[in-house]
Parts: structure tokens; C-alpha cells; sequence
């Protein structure tokens, strides 16, 4: 019998229950963080040598340079043509639908010059351009996560980076087809088989072998994660995920099965990833209830989908679907799924959400891997605020501003009075000097 959390809003304590429930300890482990920083110490003073020691040591390799861990752009292609074929098609098929999505985030350069008489001559706008060079963190060894190299690598190939440089871990000297093959279709520059902090450390400082990039996107373990933390500032990061979450929010006219199993989706990620499901139908969240306890022995990771609902998953009545999405905006969970008839009507409601999956038959896992949007998506909350992996993280704006003589006059008295408001004669005189000539 599994024990998920039974929670009802007409309940007197609900609001600190549920304020339970989301709770997450997200502190830095200090013995990882102690490690990490020595680590990225050491790649920073002794680059390659550094890297190539941790390496061997944490990948059980026995490479003499980094230079035997850097793969050709021939092994990526050798990855993608070995693939069987049901796979290739998939990832393609996969690739096509996440290019052509973002294809319509790129943002585009503009500017306009202004007609008033004291203004005329006088340009604003703004400038887009790329990153030059961005490094993509990907799991290896057994783990296989294809989906994560299109959904990074795509986006930034999109917006138009120059160079994209992929490490990838390989325990023991494994190397996943599959990721190559995700790598050889997403345009993937260069690949080396590191990982772990000094992986990060390498692309962050820059080695003699590996470049200095600009950004770091991609997930890892917490070693990743401690080290993408230490390491921004000096170069940009996508963001540090918590553990992956979905919220169902249900009319009580889905098969009780597919819910049951969408909450699994998530839930079977690790033991403290969440899933939660929002309904006013009390009969069927019992329905639920049963579907869980049914399907949970079938599933190959059942221990960890037990651990991840009873330790943070809960059925919640609520009073109605109003209420429902009230509540999913005070959570505003990475994946919500609008599992109703009339689902669309509903959509305006969601202010906070990662990807918000619109009607019965949208399952969460189509936008995993194949719908297109993409699939690195705010965490913890940060919904409220954030939003999911794109063109735009890849792409930068600089501001346009060219001012005529006649309209250096104009704003010069603005500028100097504002300026001498905030104490700053330098700036002031700046401007005085056009208003006088």
C-alpha cells in the first residue's frame, strides 16, 4: 500500500500543509561545495594537466592528454549512421519539431530615428547578436539523454553560436551512441569526454585544449550544479534545476490510468522530484488512488516512484477547477497539465507555470522529447518569474543610441540637471559641454 498525501482546501490547516509539501531544502551539501571549489582551483591554476587528472581518477580512464578525449566530428557522424532505424527517425523527427519551434524565437535587431524638429537626426535601437561560444554539459556513462542535447544545442545553433562545445562524462571509456548521434544532428562543434566540476572548471577558465566559453547550459549532478554555481559571473549559466515536478489538474473525465501514470513521469526522475494532482471530484481521486496502487508494481523503477510520492506527492480535493488554478499559481510547477474537457477555456487562468500541456491526450512526456517547446524548464517555484530555455538565452542585446547636435542640446540640460540631482558633476558637465557649444 503506498502512502501519498491526501489534501483537501476546505481543510483549516491546508495552506501550511501545502506550504509543507513544497517545501525544499535546496542548501549546498559543504562537503560537495568544499570539493568543488578545490577542484575548479585546480583546473584554474594547472588547465589541462588539472582536468585530465580528475578525469582518469573519477572515469576510471587512463588518457595521456586531453587531446585522446576530444571525439571528431567523423565519431558523431559514425553515431548517427550506426543508430537502428526506428531510433535515427525518432531523433530526427525529434530535432526537426524542436528546430522549427525555435526557429521563431530568434529576436531581431531594430531602430528608429526620431522626426521632431529638435529631435530629427537622433537614432535609438537595438542590436542582437549571438553568443561566440557556448559549453554544453551532458550526463554520460549508462545514462543515455539525447533529448537534453537537441533541447540545449538546438537553440543555441538556432540564435546563431559560433561554436558549441559538449562534455560528456564516459565511466569506464562508454560512450553513448545516442548522445553522439543527438550531437552530430544538433550541429554540435566539438565534443570532449570530460565531466564533472572540472569539466565545468575547463569551460569556464579555458584550457590549453579546451576554449574558454561564454555560457554553460546544460544538467548534471550536484558536483555539475555546485560548480555552475561557483562559476557564474564569470561565465553565464542557464540556470540550477531542482527536482522535476508536475501538476495534473483534472476534471474527473480522464481514464484514472493516465493520470495515474503521468504523475509516475515525473516521479520516477529521483525520490525527490513531485507530483501532484488538483481535483474537485473526490470519487475520482480515489479512482487515482487505485490506478497508482495498480500500475506501481509494473513499472521498472517502482522504488523510486514509491519514495517520490510518498515523500512529496499529493492527491488534493480541491472545490473547484477555479480554485485549482489558483493554487497551481501559488505552486507554479515546472510541468501543469490541463488534463480537462474543455481545457483551452482554462489556459488564461495560469499565470505560473514552466509548460502548461492543454487537454487530455497532451501527456507531458510529448513535450520531453518530440512537441518542439523546450523541455528545460524553470524549477522550485521560479516559474514566477522565469521561463523555459530558448533562442532568447542564446542571443544578446546591445542598445543603439546615436544623438544629433540639435538634440544633444536638448538632452544635455536633462541629463545635467538629473545628474547634478544625483551628485555627480562629471556627468553633468558631460552633457553641458554639447549644450554649450
Amino acid at each position: 500500500m503506498i502512502s501519498i498525501k491526501r489534501l483537501s482546501s476546505r481543510d483549516a490547516d491546508f495552506k501550511p500543509r501545502l506550504g509543507d509539501l513544497l517545501a525544499f531544502e535546496s542548501a549546498q551539501d559543504e562537503a560537495v561545495d568544499r570539493s568543488v571549489a578545490a577542484i575548479l582551483a585546480d583546473v584554474k591554476a594547472r588547465g589541462d594537466a588539472a582536468v585530465l587528472e580528475y578525469t582518469n581518477r573519477f572515469d576510471r580512464l587512463a588518457a595521456t592528454s586531453l587531446a585522446e578525449l576530444e571525439l571528431s566530428r567523423d565519431a558523431m557522424q559514425c553515431a548517427l549512421a550506426g543508430l537502428p532505424g526506428d531510433q535515427r527517425a525518432a531523433l530526427e523527427a525529434a530535432a526537426s519539431r524542436v528546430r522549427s519551434y525555435h526557429q521563431r524565437q530568434v529576436l531581431q535587431s531594430w531602430q528608429f530615428e526620431e522626426d521632431s524638429d529638435e529631435m530629427r537626426g537622433t537614432l535609438l535601437g537595438q542590436k542582437v547578436t549571438p553568443l561566440n561560444r557556448v559549453g554544453l554539459y551532458v550526463p554520460g556513462g549508462k545514462a543515455s539523454y539525447p533529448s537534453s542535447v537537441l533541447m540545449n544545442a538546438i537553440p543555441a545553433k538556432v540564435a546563431g553560436v559560433a561554436e558549441l562545445i559538449m562534455v560528456v562524462p564516459t565511466p569506464g571509456g562508454e560512450r553513448n551512441p545516442l548522445v553522439l548521434a543527438a550531437a552530430a544532428l544538433a550541429g554540435v562543434d566539438r565534443v570532449f569526454c570530460i565531466g564533472g566540476a572540472q569539466a565545468i572548471g575547463a569551460l569556464a577558465y579555458g584550457t590549453p585544449s579546451v576554449p574558454a566559453v561564454d555560457k554553460i547550459v546544460g544538467p548534471g549532478n550536484a558536483y555539475v550544479a555546485a560548480a555552475k554555481r561557483r562559476v557564474f559571473g564569470v561565465v553565464g549559466i542557464d540556470m540550477v534545476a531542482g527536482p522535476s515536478e508536475i501538476l495534473v489538474i483534472c476534471d474527473g473525465q480522464t481514464d484514472p490510468e493516465w493520470v495515474a501514470m503521468d504523475l509516475f513521469s515525473q516521479a520516477e526522475h529521483d525520490e525527490l522530484a513531485q507530483s501532484i494532482l488538483l481535483c474537485p471530484d473526490r470519487a475520482y481521486i480515489e479512482r487515482v488512488a487505485q490506478a497508482i496502487e495498480k500500475l506501481l508494481p509494473t513499472m521498472p523503477r517502482q522504488a523510486v516512484i514509491r519514495a517520490s510520492l510518498e515523500n512529496r506527492g499529493a492527491l488534493i480535493e480541491v472545490r473547484d477547477l477555479d480554485e485549482a488554478c489558483a493554487i497551481a499559481n501559488r505552486i507554479a510547477p515546472e510541468h501543469l497539465e490541463l488534463s480537462l474537457a474543455d481545457a483551452d477555456a482554462w489556459v488564461d487562468k495560469i499565470q505560473n507555470a514552466g509548460a502548461i500541456f492543454i487537454g487530455p491526450y497532451t501527456s507531458e512526456s510529448l513535450g520531453d522529447y518530440c512537441a518542439g517547446p523546450n523541455h528545460v524548464l524553470p524549477t522550485s517555484g521560479s516559474a514566477r518569474f522565469s521561463s523555459p530555455l530558448g533562442v532568447y538565452d542564446f542571443q544578446k542585446r546591445s542598445s543603439l543610441i546615436r544623438v544629433s547636435k540639435a538634440a544633444s542640446k536638448t538632452l544635455g540640460r536633462i541629463a545635467s540637471t538629473l545628474a547634478q540631482g544625483e551628485g555627480l558633476p562629471a556627468h553633468a558637465r558631460s552633457a553641458q559641454y554639447r549644450v554649450e557649444d
